[in-house]
């Protein structure tokens, strides 16, 4: 039902939506009328909101009412109460309908269906349905004339005259008096009483419904014939003539009482008012010429006069029905005296009078209020005359003049009292109907009728005297007055101001109570109405100067009185003034050259107030005093009064106070000049001291008034400095200060009397004036200035009182900041110095309190414009004065830019540009050098700035947005934004975009639109015609919607989508400028895209243009700023319930992590998304910087736009768990948690003082979405932006730096000091709605904020290290100097905010012991909540626990997966295979695929040394099972691990030879479980490889020359059994044939190895892309050591690609087949360095620019990066591993330059020669490597610091992961390897990752490490070894 509503409601809104069709489908849809007699509600709902469809219908055209409409109307059911539901009143739904009824078009069939269902209303008899039909018969009739064909409407017009038996009959003419009197003796008024009582109510009902609805026949078409009228007529008049019997009966005289009588008389009155209005319709539409319709209109008239006489005089006269009742009447006496042209006007005059005067005669009509009645008398009577004003002038003069003779004194009547004091009735409401004619006719002829005679009695006659006559008079003249007539004018204000002015002086001359009460009220009341009555309505230019002229005269005069009288108080015979004043100055410009005269009055003026003390007090604490008294006395009260004055309380009426604050507004400056200063002084002092009676207490007022000044300067200036100031001086500066200070008290200081916005308008211009009087003395100039301080602070307080203010409130306040900011700025052009000095204090100081006022557009043109102004005020050229502004004003723009700048840089970009694009900005060529070379030097970068100490601009992601704001492109590393040249260019494009627009709608406009034309001749276009607005604004709107699909399939252009944007943009600002307020709902759809396409594209790119799109709208629109800003929350919004960018949380790639899984870190692999989430991360950043911007415009103006950023903060932070965790996201999380905490600071600002208990709040979910970041082990990000690292660093950076000042600031402390206690204590004794229980909230509270301060400042030291790899001086603020106490209390926090910070701390700070002991403790009393947290199993598996058969371990059934190496860590001797941790392990090797754990299968291999319970033996068959690729390199694995036969040794221990013993056992159950397939499968890999490898011993007895053409033989014979066959060493290619020409026998000592090519495909690739594999297959080698580096080095890898870094390791595949047999993949297009060597005699260098040209060119350089980036990652394998034996041999080159590392025979421990260690350096970096990494050979080239940024990061991104390294390796310590033969490799490997080390020891290690190995001489030894003994080439 509502949705039908709403739909209804819809289409009435549009009717031109509502077609024939459309309405039948929703007059379907309504519910159905019931079948039972009773309705349902939701029928009388679909009929009301079909009803709503009416007048749509009638827009559609052949639309027809809605069935069930009709079928309502026409069932009459509704008359029934049984049709109606229970409960539900009828009329109200009755009220509704009908008039939707009336309002529907003229059909057939709703005419049809209304009449019937009038006519059946009128007919019901029954008492059941009497109300329902009465109640439909009213609606009916009160609703507008209904849709009703003539036909129709005249069967209903004959069966409503049935309503009124006897119509037929003439009613008799108006009896006469006699006659009446007669009728009266005859029957009595029992008769007439019992007559009246026989009309039933209801019949008068029905006939007052009848009457209603028959005056609307009558105004229809065909309703009524003439003699239907004349019958209704009859009926109307015979009412009427009632009407005067029914008004005389007295309310005694009824039988009837009560509620019932009242009924009766409405009722009959109603019936009566229904009649006249039936007799009005009637008469007017009489024949006009006929003597029977004059006849008729005069007998009317007589009727309606009778009935008004009746009205008046009745009992029932205050009945508001008899009131409708008198206005009806007289409205149609006038309506027929006005009717024939004037014929009636003589006969009505002469009763009118009568009639006036009666009503004047009425004593309830001589209050304040006249009445209904007496309003309706002098409307007739003002219609009637204006009427005959031009028919019979005579006639109404006459009728006005007998109106006013009754103003007379009527002496007749002082014989009787009881009738002398009726007379002043008529006289009094006479007066007072005059004073109302003259103000409606606004006649001057009225007025010089009436007036000479209310000036006459005034003066001679008998209200000369007090006396209510008088107080009317006055009251009548001063009415009169407003009419602006001059000369009535004159006469009337001389009088009222003498009059006022004999009152003061008879009461300073009479005691009180000798005063008759009159006086004082014509004192006090009625003459200052009157002189506020026509202040308030003069009009006239000429005469409102006059009359303020008048007014202040009248102040001086009445002051001047007032102090030459004793015994009264000035203040209460000026103070009813004072309103009367306060308007007529309101539209007074005060800064407007103003006639010395009336200054002089004003300065008098002000003089009294302060003298009387009628100012209010000005001090902002006001000091208690006691009050004055009213004596003037003596000099001690003349002091008393200015201090009480000052300081308050004020002791007078309020509405002077507010009087006084007003003509403060009016009143120019008090300016004395210095050439009639002595003149102006001995003025003041005869106001002061009329007289000079007072002369020996002048100096003791002089002190008073020194003190009241000094106190009213708020104590800038001593009494003691002012002893050089008179006491008149003073009076006259107390004056200036009272005048100046609430001239900025009210209003904020804008003058209201200007009408345009300029220098004007502050009241600033002034308070200015008094400072530019010359030749002040000393001690006036300082009062002065202090006068200017004091308004100044005024303004302040002003400001801050509404700053909470909002919606026109908020737009007055910031209106008033920037009237008086430009103001300032104009005024430090001043040739006064002090003016320029006082300017810049005070605009200082504004911008010091009110920040927004910096990105004031009009402020910065103003600076802008003033900065390369002519300066040409004086008529002398004065070059000095010139170079000293111009050097002010651009020291004050820097100031101002940089300010503004460092706090908001895109918007003050954006204001610059808007600057540049206005035509008074770019089109002033002549004098912009001075603004360029200004802006030329202003800049902001990422490095130092211009200001002291972290702003705005500080925090990369601002940065970032200021660059897009800007329109430009940065590239450099250290990026430096030029505000000149950026603003140039997009001010620029942005007025091209404006020209395009402007230009395109002058075209459309000129062709008349694009419809224009499009049709044929002679035929119209069937679609109305399109705006320029609608046409470009619904093509935009496609085009970015456009964009939005596109970008979900593929990358958009960006640039085309940026001029888009920009198209649009300056469409909707044109729109914006245009008088056009079309298309509003399009326009707004146009803003919504804007805001919305960047985040639903949500890419760098595309985030800049949005942003600097949303900077050009705010900027050259601030009042978009609001929806602008709205749009954006609700997108941020939407990005956190779509979980993009920032909040992708839930995405399978969120970082380097992902990656790792689940080798090195728990989790599924997952593949990676489609699109990089660091775009969308990058994204967010920069729209942060938007908002952060934003908000330093926003935080202190509008509450509006804080109240969205806090709604979108409250987003951000409602759970912690929402963020991505990729670790590119770094900067940007801390980013967004730096505006909250900066938007919390707010809660010291007075206007969110309301918000401190939120802002607390939403402080503790930024401190809880900020620890939440470190719950996850840190990670480490490179980008390929070479940025990005150092503004990662820099954001979390500003974090730490805002949140230790945030910490020592101590707001929370003066935020919970100003709340008290209570919200403490609440949080206290409840759950808090973040942290949950808390015991001491404020401590509790505390040790979060320092857990945060130490981990925010450990991960900006870490990322600071990422960022400054080489950086070798410690630079960290976080220096681990925390006590282990400290360390605990850090532990227990963590943990109770979430376990998994804790765990992860223990990454960050691995040897920290008492952090490692008390998590360990925590997490074994807490085992049960952190189930799904797998860091946390190392702190309860331990060897301890293993030994002690813990209860802990009980746990690890229900544990989260780990990671494998974790698990394979388990596996090893000290955990002695546990149960329970054994079924734990395999648990986690079953959760991932057997290929998973495939590059783990030596290490598996190897445990089974140690599997007592068959445990994993169990696994490796089942993975085995369900893996054939796991089952073959598990077999491969185990015969790799057999004892060769002839190897058999005594030294092999028993555990080993039972180990031994178990593979073949192994092996065969696998192969036993082998299907079908799988078995067949198997044989075919098997035997395909084996006959390949038994070549070499075929070989073996061949001499040299002919083993080559052997493997050719052997190949031949040797055929691929299938497709499915794969190379042992990379499953992942498949073997689709032999290069029979590509085996090669190698040199070995032992069994001859030999290389064959095999002929491959990728598995999942293209199979026609055939490429060529070579690999080696030794026999009489063990290649298990090459697997165990190899892993490494894989691991390695991974973990590089994972974290993006740019090193490249190729770790090859090597696999033993068999006993000292394998398979080992040849490195594809490499050579040796020693083959390099035969064929040139250069190094490296030589060989590279041979190979890759010159040094220099492209593809050299590029070969350099590739040998760097491969030298490095081989760098930091070779650091942890250890190979030796690196010579030239065993060191290969790719074609792209890569290096590669081959042959693992000599690592960790073990070395050549005996394990002689002759190789120190942990890699090899020779002096043929460092020509290539180090061109300047001194360890500062640019390549060499590249190097070691790369080694130093490869070498931190290894250290993360140095668990699961050390595991790989420490499982294979057992497996008999050389590399484990000496020395203790595992802890020594664990040593060279130096875990103690912090990040920036660590880096600076791997420094040192490269520098160690540059060029050392035992590499180059060794080398030469080789040399000579192998002949390898060094």
């Amino acid at each position: 039902m509502e949705a039908l509503n709403e739909l209804c409601d819809l289409v009435a809104a549009h009717p031109d939506l509502l077609l024939a069709d459309k309405l039948a489908w929703l007059s379907s849809r309504c519910v159905a009328a019931p079948a039972p007699p009773r309705a349902s509600r939701a029928h009388l709902h679909s009929l009301l909101a079909l009803a709503r469809l009416l007048p749509a219908g009638a827009a559609a055209g052949d639309a027809p009412p809605p069935p069930p409409l009709l079928a309502f109307l026409a069932s009459h059911a509704f008359l029934s109460p049984a049709f109606w539901p229970q409960s539900f009143a009828p009329a109200p739904f009755l009220n509704r309908l009908l008039p939707l009824l009336a309002a529907a078009p003229v059909s057939p069939a709703l005419s049809s269906a209304l009449s019937a269902a009038l006519l059946a209303a009128l007919d019901v008899a029954g008492p059941a349905s009497a109300p329902l039909a009465r109640a439909f018969l009213s609606t009916a009739a009160a609703a507008a004339p209904l849709p009703l064909l003539p036909m129709d409407a005249a069967s209903i017009a004959a069966r409503l005259l049935l309503e009124f038996p006897g119509s037929e009959e003439t009613p008799s003419r108006a009896k006469g008096k006699r006659e009446d009197a007669a009728s009266e003796e005859n029957g009595g008024v029992r008769e007439v009483v019992r007559r009246f009582e026989e009309e039933e109510v209801k019949a008068l009902e029905r006939k007052e419904v009848a009457f209603r609805l028959i005056v609307h026949m009558m105004e229809g078409e065909g309703g009524l014939g003439v003699e239907q009228i004349g019958k209704v007529r009859n009926a109307a008049a015979r009412q009427v003539r009632s009407l005067t019997d029914f008004l005389k009966i007295r309310k005694r005289d009824w039988r009837e009482q009560g509620a019932q009588l009242r009924a009766r008389i409405n009722t009959k009155l109603m019936c009566c008012e229904a009649a006249v209005v039936v007799l009005i319709r009637s008469v007017s539409a009489m024949d006009t010429d006929s003597k029977s319709s004059k006849d008729m209109l005069q007998q009317t008239l007589a009727w309606f006069i009778e009935a008004t006489k009746s009205c008046i005089l009745s009992s029932w006269r205050k009945l508001k029905i008899c009131e409708e009742l008198f206005c009806t009447l007289l409205n149609g006496i006038s309506q027929i005296t006005v009717s024939r042209g004037g014929q009636l006007l003589p006969v009505l005059l002469i009763p009118l009078k009568p009639l006036v005067v009666s009503t004047c005669s009425q004593a309830n009509v001589t209050g304040s209020s006249p009445g209904a009645l007496f309003e309706a008398v002098v409307k007739l009577s003002c219609e009637i005359i204006e009427f005959g004003w031009t028919k019979d002038r005579a006639l109404v003069d006459t009728f006005i003049m007998r109106l006013a003779a009754y103003v007379r004194e009527q002496n007749d009547y002082e014989e009787d009292g009881k009738e002398k004091e009726a007379v002043p009735v008529i006289r009094l409401n006479v007066i007072r109907l005059l004073a109302e004619l003259c103000v409606c006719l606004k006649k001057w002829e009225v007025v010089d009728m009436t007036l000479p005679l209310f000036i006459e009695h005034l003066e001679e006659g008998d209200a000369s005297s007090p006396s209510s006559l008088r107080l009317r008079l006055l009251d009548a003249i001063s009415r009169v007055a407003c009419l602006g007539f001059e000369k009535s004018y004159r006469e009337s204000i001389v009088l009222m101001t003498r009059s006022y002015l004999d009152k003061v002086k008879a009461a300073g001359a009479s005691e009180n109570n000798t005063l008759p009460s009159e006086a004082t009220t014509e004192r006090i009341e009625t003459l200052p109405a009157g002189f506020l009555l026509v202040a308030s309505n003069l009009t006239s230019t000429k005469l409102r100067s006059d009359y303020r002229h008048r007014l202040l005269s009248l102040c001086s005069d009445v002051g001047l009185a007032a102090e030459s009288k004793s015994g009264r108080s000035g203040a209460d015979l000026m103070g009813p003034l004072l309103p009367a004043v306060a308007e007529i100055c309101s539209d007074f410009d005060p800064v407007s050259t103003v006639e010395p005269s009336l200054l002089k009055l004003f300065r008098n003026l002000w003089f009294y107030i302060v003298l009387f003390g009628l100012a209010p007090p000005i001090q902002s604490n006001q000091i208690p005093t006691k009050p004055v008294s009213t004596s003037l006395s003596t000099m001690e009260s003349i002091s008393s009064i200015a201090l009480q004055a000052v300081a308050g309380p004020y002791m007078w009426n309020s509405e002077w106070c507010v009087a006084v604050q007003r003509i403060a507004q009016g009143t120019p400056p008090l300016v004395v000049s210095s050439v009639k200063w002595l003149e102006d002084e001995l003025e003041l002092n005869a106001l002061h001291n009329p007289g000079s009676r007072r002369g020996n207490g002048n100096e003791k007022a002089a002190v008073g008034q020194r003190t009241a000044l000094s106190a009213a300067l708020g104590g800038r200036v001593d009494v003691a400095a002012m002893s050089t100031i008179s006491g008149v001086k003073a009076t006259y500066l107390l004056a200036v200060a009272f005048l100046e200070i609430l001239r900025f008290s009210c209003n904020g200081g804008i003058l209201s009397a200007t009408s345009t916005l300029n220098k004007s308008n502050s009241a600033f211009s002034c308070v200015f004036e008094y400072l530019l009087t010359p030749n002040l003395t000393p001690a006036v100039s300082q009062c002065l200035t202090a006068v200017v301080h004091r308004a100044f602070e005024t303004v302040l307080s002003w400001l801050e009182d509404r700053i909470s203010d909002i919606g026109e409130g908020a737009d007055v306040r910031e209106l008033v900041l920037s009237v008086h900011a430009c103001f300032l700025i104009k005024s430090m052009s001043q040739r006064d110095e002090n003016v320029r000095d006082v300017s810049v204090k005070l605009l200082t100081q504004l911008k010091e309190k009110f920040p927004q006022v910096l990105w004031n557009s009009s402020c910065l043109d103003l600076l802008l414009i003033s900065v390369h102004n002519e300066l040409t005020s004086g008529p002398v050229s004065d070059p000095a004065w010139v170079a000293t502004v111009r050097s002010l004003y651009q020291k004050i723009a820097r100031e101002w830019l940089t300010s503004a700048l460092s706090y908001a840089p895109c918007t003050t970009q954006g204001l610059i540009q808007e600057n540049f694009c206005k035509p008074s900005g770019v089109q002033r060529t002549q004098h912009t050098a001075d603004v360029v070379s200004l802006l030329s030097e202003i800049r902001i970068c990422s490095g130092k700035n211009d200001w002291n100490g972290i702003r705005t601009a500080n925090v990369p992601a601002v940065m970032d947005s200021a660059a897009a704001a800007s329109g430009a492109k940065k590239e450099a590393p250290d990026f430096t934004l030029e505000v000149l040249s950026t603003a140039v260019v997009s001010a620029t494009v942005k007025c091209n975009h404006a020209g395009e627009i402007a230009g395109m709608r002058r075209l459309f406009s000129t062709m008349g639109g694009l419809n224009m034309g499009l049709s044929p001749l002679g035929t119209q276009s069937a679609q109305p015609l399109q705006s320029f607005d609608e046409v470009f604004v619904s093509k935009f709107v496609c085009l970015l919607q456009n964009f939005v699909v596109t970008a979900e399939k593929q990358p958009i252009d960006n640039s085309q989508f940026r001029e888009t944007c920009s198209q649009a943009t300056a469409l909707l600002l044109d729109h914006m400028v245009s008088d056009s307020r079309g298309n509003l709902e399009g326009f707004s759809q146009l803003v919504r895209l804007l805001c919305w396409c960047p985040a639903y594209i949500s890419t760098p790119d595309a985030m800049e243009t949005g942003i600097y799109i949303w900077t050009w709208l705010v900027s050259a629109a601030p009042s978009l700023g609001p929806l602008v800003l709205a749009e954006l929350v609700d997108a941020w919004l939407w990005t956190i319930d779509t979980k993009l960018g920032l909040f992708a949380s839930d995405m399978n790639y969120s970082g380097p992590d992902a990656k790792l899984r689940p080798h090195l870190i728990a989790g599924e692999p997952e593949t990676p998304p489609e699109k990089d989430p660091v775009e969308a991360i990058i994204a967010h950043r920069l729209w942060l910087g938007f908002f952060i911007d934003r908000f330093e415009v926003v935080r202190h103006d509008s509450i509006e736009q804080l109240l969205l950023l806090v709604r979108m903060l409250q987003g951000t932070m409602k759970s912690p768990t929402h963020f991505s965790r990729h670790p590119a996201a770094t900067g940007t999380f801390f980013t967004a948690m730096l505006l909250g905490l900066k938007f919390c600071s707010c809660q010291s600002q007075s206007n969110l003082q309301k918000c401190n208990m939120g802002l607390q709040l939403l402080e503790d979910r930024v401190y809880c979405a900020a620890l939440g970041w470190f719950a996850y082990a840190p990670e480490w990000y490179e980008s390929p932006n070479k940025t990005y690292a150092q503004r990662e660093a820099q954001s979390v950076s500003v974090f730490v730096h805002f949140l230790q000042n945030e910490r020592t600031s101590g707001s929370v402390d003066s935020v919970s000091k100003s709340q008290g206690h209570e919200s403490e204590h609440n949080m206290v004794d409840q759950i808090h709605p973040v942290w949950g229980c808390v015991d001491n909230y404020a401590t509790v509270r505390e040790k979060r904020k320092q857990l945060l301060l130490m981990l925010s400042q450990h991960e900006a030291d870490r990322l600071e290290v990422w960022a400054q790899p080489i950086n070798t001086k410690d630079t960290a603020t976080f220096r681990g100097k925390i006590s282990s106490d400290k360390w605990i209390d850090h532990a227990r926090t963590a943990f109770a905010v979430d376990p998994r910070i804790a765990l992860s701390m223990t990454l960050r700070f691995p040897t920290n012991s008492a952090l490692q002991s008390e998590i360990t403790q925590l997490v074994q009393t807490r085992l049960l909540e952190l189930r799904t947290i797998p860091e946390a199993l190392p702190f309860f598996i331990t060897p301890k626990a293993v030994d002690e058969n813990s209860a802990l371990l009980q746990q690890l059934p229900h544990w989260a997966p780990c990671s494998v190496t974790q698990a394979l860590e388990f596996l090893t001797p000290p955990y002695k295979g546990h149960p329970r941790v054994m079924a734990y392990v395999l648990r986690v090797l079953e959760t991932y695929p057997p290929e998973t754990v495939t590059f783990f299968m030596p290490q598996l291999v190897q445990s089974l040394r140690y599997d007592e319970g068959k445990l994993v033996e169990g696994y490796l068959l089942g993975a085995a099972r369900r893996s054939n690729i796991f089952a073959h390199i598990l077999i491969w694995h185990l015969q790799g691990e057999c004892v060769p036969e002839e190897s058999g040794k005594d030294a092999v221990v028993q555990k080993a030879s039972a180990f031994h013993s178990l593979l073949p056992a192994v092996r065969e159950k696998i192969i036993d479980s082998f299907t079908p397939e799988a078995r067949d499968m198997f044989e075919r890999e098997f035997d395909f490889f084996d006959k390949v490898t038994s070549i070499s011993g075929v070989l073996f007895p061949l001499p040299k020359e002919e083993r080559r053409a052997g493997i050719r033989r052997e190949l031949e014979k040797i055929t691929v059994p299938g497709d499915d066959l794969y190379l042992p060493t990379a499953t992942n290619k498949l073997v689709w044939g032999i290069q029979l020409d590509s085996g090669i026998p190698l040199q070995s000592a032992a069994k001859v190895p030999i290389m064959i090519t095999f002929n491959v495909v990728d598995r999942d690739g293209n199979p026609n892309d055939v490429k060529p594999q070579a690999c080696i297959f030794k026999v009489g080698d063990d290649c298990r050591q090459d697997v165990l580096a190899l892993q490494v080095i894989a691991l390695l890898r991974d973990i590089f690609q994972a974290v993006g870094l740019n090193l490249y390791l190729f770790p090859y595949g090597v696999l033993p087949t068999g006993p000292e047999r394998g398979i080992i993949e040849v490195v594809p297009n490499t050579r040796s360095r020693n083959q390099m060597g035969e064929t040139t005699d250069g190094g490296l260098l030589e060989i590279f620019q041979q190979d890759y040209g010159p040094v220099g060119s492209p593809s050299f350089e590029a070969a350099r990066e590739m040998f760097m980036i491969s030298s490095a990652g081989y760098a930091v394998a070779s650091l942890l591993l250890q190979p030796k034996d690196r010579h030239n041999g065993n060191l290969l080159f790719d074609s792209y330059g890569r290096l590669v590392h081959i042959d693992f025979g000599f690592i960790l421990e073990i070395s050549p020669g005996g394990n002689m260690g002759f190789e120190s350096a942990h890699f090899k970096l020779s002096h043929e490597m460092t020509q290539l990494l180090d061109p300047s050979g001194t360890m500062k080239s640019d390549t060499w610091n590249q190097f070691l940024r790369l080694c130093v990061k490869g070498y931190l991104a290894a250290r993360r992961h140095m668990n699961g390294i050390l595991t790989t390796v420490n499982l294979m310590v057992d497996s008999g390897l050389p590399c484990f033969s000496r020395g203790d490799p595992i802890n020594n490997l664990r040593k060279r990752f130096h875990p103690e080390m912090n990040e920036r020891e660590a880096a600076n290690f791997m420094v040192r490490t490269c520098v160690d190995a540059y060029n050392k001489w035992t590499t180059a030894g060794y080398d030469l070894i080789q040399y000579l003994q192998q002949g390898i080439e060094k």
